[in-house]
């Protein structure tokens, strides 16, 4: 018999919803029975795409002896910690204050009144690896609660009020803060500190990518070489350096899929040989925007390549036909890590016949295997550096194994893939359009912006109500959970590069929108910060403010950035207020750990260098604009048109002569005179 689990939309739901265990989801229904029957919470949070949570689902959870301990002395929740972030967080802050650490799956126990008093990560069924088993925790809880319910009150109180106090940041008075150079170049110091100069990244493994501190380091490199700034304690030359280095190594790393295009979630070691095979919307997403920047910056082919196998996969394996983004592949498929994207030498050298030496020469495939007695694909060299030393000729060898990559390709296709988890995340969605709007405006292909202007179409209609309120998650039809902080942040970014993109005003009026919602929705009255859950939402016992730039960027963050573009566009200055305020109180921990912070340096960067307002009008206004950003300017906003508009400050009086198509370039609505060609306004910014 399944159990409640089986009308859940969720995927990873799903997957436990013929567990012996008798599941809840989050539910008010659950909290009721847990107080009725007087018994802890067991909530267990995870992913679909969790390898762990699938080992101790098939050691424990379909275990029907393990099942009737936690039937017997426990109401039992399950949450997707992508249909449920805010849950997550609070439990996960939970869970980091008992142990030191978390992860997932994530097993914390709570009061009928949903506050926690313990919890811990994996815990396998006997003792193992230095860790209880689980049915000795669960027995363990049990007795506790029976014998000393008043400790166990107490700790929750306890471990309640901790979280709620950390989300009191922001409220104290601070020093003035002068942005300067200064401030980058101890930044910018930090990062470099932390950086693996051998096979890039920052810190040891597990290696993650990053994305915002890289793409700090080009934005810094592009802004000190304009400024030209004396005795900084590095070259400058070093920032792009590591950035380009760092890029390099996971498109050249096992965390690549050489065949289907796409970045797994992270590497296990520092070499980026052997990932943690899931692939995740977000980092494809984010790593696509920051190698449109480094292609701006560099115009290298290999970063062309990339971003157009990437969102090659994406197109063909997670846009569903309404134009919305899937969420994510499993690390697994029958059972097993890796098998979809592992080979052994024997099956390379029959499909490739003659062609096999030299593949398997680049690709670092041995009889051995290089993981597990299989191969994991990476190039360990650079493609002219290996012909260099193999006296081979680079667009040949090129060729030949862009041929064999693709007939491998078709016969991977065959064998069983990974889990699809085929839900919609709006904030991933953001991301992704960002991502599109980014690579058509580097490589100049409008296809990218078509695929960003369908998702939106789809959140429009699907995710949205009435009266303009949006969701988190859709699925099977069902749009559900009030939409979080991060993703009307990552949404108004997409709207706000979908509108440079297109010209529309359409886009730029609803970020406008929507970024009124975020400020009066999640806005603290004594702080510039933003909370995580709307003021409405009611079945969470804190209500969180995130600041922490970690696997995405912190909807903080974003809004940070969001205020500054929207307000300096829109000359809205209350906006650009709070977000200098907003960047001022994280400033001294984002100058300590910068590689924690990516995302609120850049924002230090725009308050440092100000945002060029450019603005294109005339009948050639599209053509102009798309021309204009291929180029790389970190730090501008843009609006383009064929005429003046009274409607928005920057094209307020500005209209072209002759039916010449002019670019201004612009400071607090100061103009420059207005110019002929792109080159001309790039040269002068």
């Amino acid at each position: 018999m399944p159990n409640r689990l089986i009308n859940q939309t969720s995927p990873y739901l799903q997957q436990h919803a013929h567990n012996p265990v008798d599941w809840y989801p989050w539910c008010q229904e659950a909290l009721d029975r847990a107080s009725a029957e007087n018994k802890p919470l067991l909530v267990s949070i995870g992913y679909s795409a969790c390898h762990w949570c699938h080992v101790m689902e098939r050691e424990s959870f379909e275990d029907p002896a393990t099942a009737e301990v936690m039937n017997s002395h426990f109401i039992n929740i399950k949450i997707d910690r992508e249909e449920r972030p805010d849950l997550d967080q609070v439990y996960m802050d939970a869970v980091q204050a008992i142990s030191g650490s978390g992860g997932w799956p994530l097993n914390v126990f709570l009061t009928p009144d949903a506050k926690p008093f313990y919890g811990g990560t994996y815990f396998p069924p006997v003792r193992a690896y230095n860790r209880s088993s689980w049915i000795e925790v669960l027995h363990a809880i049990s007795t506790a609660w029976q014998e000393k319910p008043e400790e166990i009150l107490e700790q929750a109180e306890n471990l309640t009020n901790h979280i709620a106090n950390a989300s009191l940041f922001g409220k104290a008075f601070i020093e003035p803060v002068i942005f300067n150079e200064e401030i980058l170049s101890a930044t910018a110091s930090q990062i470099l500190k932390a950086a693996d100069t051998t096979w890039g990244g920052f810190g040891n493994a597990p290696k993650f990518p990053q994305t915002p501190t890289i793409q700090f380091l080009l934005r810094q490199y592009y802004f000190f070489r304009k400024s030209g700034p004396q005795n900084l304690p590095f070259e400058i030359t070093a920032l792009l350096k590591q950035a380009l280095l760092s890029l390099d190594k996971m498109m050249e790393g096992g965390i690549y899929d050489h065949l289907g295009g796409g970045f797994a979630r992270y590497s296990t070691d520092t070499k980026w040989l052997v990932p943690h095979f899931e692939k995740m919307l977000y980092d494809n997403a984010l790593l696509v925007s920051v190698l449109s920047e480094a292609y701006q910056l560099t115009a290298k082919m290999e970063y062309r390549d990339t971003i157009d196998q990437t969102l090659a996969f994406v197109a063909r394996e997670w846009q569903d036909e309404d134009g919305g983004f899937f969420s994510a592949f499993d690390a697994d498929s029958e059972g097993e890590e890796g098998l979809f994207y592992t080979w052994t030498k024997q099956e390379v050298a029959q499909l490739l016949e003659n062609e096999a030496d030299l593949f398997c020469h680049y690709y670092d495939i041995t009889e051995g295997g290089n993981w597990e007695g299989k191969n994991i694909f990476w190039v360990k060299k650079p493609l002219e550096q290996f012909c260099a030393d193999n006296h081979l000729e680079v667009e040949s060898t090129r060729e030949l194994l862009r041929n064999a990559r693709q007939k491998l390709w078709k016969h991977r296709e065959g064998r069983p893939k990974p889990l699809l988890d085929d839900k919609k995340l709006l904030g991933w969605n953001a991301l992704m359009i960002s991502a599109c709007c980014k690579a058509s405006a580097a490589l100049g292909n409008s296809h990218y912006t078509i695929m960003a202007q369908k998702a939106t179409a789809f959140i429009e209609h699907f995710m949205a109500d009435e009266a303009g309120n949006y969701f988190h998650n859709y699925k099977s039809g069902v749009a559900a959970n009030p939409a979080f902080l991060d993703d009307l942040a990552f949404y108004v970014e997409a709207l706000i590069l979908l509108q440079e993109a297109t010209g529309s005003f359409h886009y730029l009026e609803r970020a406008r929108s929507i970024a009124y919602k975020v400020i009066n929705d999640f806005g603290d009255d004594d702080s510039p910060f933003f909370f995580y859950t709307p003021s409405f939402q009611t079945d969470i016992i804190v209500r969180k403010k995130e600041v922490y730039d970690g696997a995405t960027p912190a909807g903080n963050s974003v809004m940070a950035l969001n205020l500054l573009y929207l307000g300096t566009l829109l000359d809205i200055r209350i906006w650009k207020e709070r977000a200098f305020q907003m960047v001022a109180q994280t400033e001294k921990t984002v100058s300590r750990y910068p590689t924690s912070f990516g995302n609120w340096a850049q924002a230090i960067q725009w308050l440092v260098y100000g945002l060029h307002e450019i603005a294109v009008v005339g009948h050639g206004f599209a053509s102009k604009s798309a021309e204009l950003r291929k180029h790389y300017i970190p730090n501008r906003v843009l609006q383009a048109t064929a005429g003046p508009n009274s409607e928005f400050p920057l094209l307020d009086g500005k209209s072209s002569s002759d039916g010449k198509t002019l670019l201004y370039s612009c400071r607090e609505f100061a103009c420059n005179q207005p110019v002929e060609t792109v080159e001309e306004l790039f040269n002068n910014l």
